[in-house]
């Protein structure tokens, strides 16, 4: 089987050292970190990760003109994409941390700060297991009720029909999002062992 040829977006900010060793771990050879344009354009697969604040993210790809370059690659060219973590909320429409902020909007939606029950902590940090709504390309390979590790204070608020599995943790949460080519993870899979690379195996099983 032709390997995917796969580009991990470097804007500056992201866990892009760790998801690269999770896919390399996998076998897939055709792996770069890059920023450029071309690299971004030719690619079978881009994965966006995230950590930190939606408004640096958000400032970081703008900065560097890559939103540009990822509207091209996605919306235009209809390259399948991963959003992880903030690299997922970065695809809504707003952001209210730290101030009102724009997002690619490529899912209609907005990211909320948690509103949980007394007893349950901000942030969400630690291991959650998470419904799949749909077996297909994500949770291909995992079982009916997989764990993941999240690390988040803000969640994304979508239509459900954009919604493809939740978790629990005092409120729903939105765990994974999809529309057409573009798909997103709250979790991060990266950090999630055996389950995490299941996922990373769906999603680029998908593009073969």
């Amino acid at each position: 089987m032709k390997q995917p040829r796969i580009i991990i977006v470097d804007y500056g900010i992201g866990n892009t050292f760790s998801v690269s060793n999770a896919i390399i771990a996998l076998g897939y050879r055709k792996l770069k970190i890059s920023s450029a344009e071309s690299d971004i354009l030719s690619a079978d697969a881009l994965i966006l990760p995230g950590v930190g604040s939606f408004e640096a993210c958000a400032s970081n790809l703008r900065e560097r003109q890559l939103d540009a370059v990822l509207n091209e690659a996605v919306l235009a060219r209809s390259k399948p994409i991963l959003g992880i973590c903030v690299g997922m909320q970065l695809m809504a429409t707003s952001s209210e941390e730290n101030g009102l902020h724009v997002g690619l909007d490529w899912i209609p939606g907005r990211v909320v700060k948690l509103a949980l029950p007394e007893k349950y902590a901000v942030p969400h940090v630690g291991w959650n297991d998470v419904r799949p709504r749909t077996k297909e390309i994500l949770f291909s390979r995992t079982s009916e009720l997989p764990n993941f590790y999240f690390d988040h204070s803000y969640h994304y608020q979508c239509d459900s029909a954009f919604v493809t599995a939740e978790c629990e943790y005092g409120i729903p949460i939105n765990a994974a999002i999809q529309k057409n080519n573009i798909h997103g993870v709250q979790f991060h899979p990266e950090k999630s062992q055996s389950n995490g690379l299941r996922l990373f195996r769906g999603f680029f099983n998908s593009i073969a």
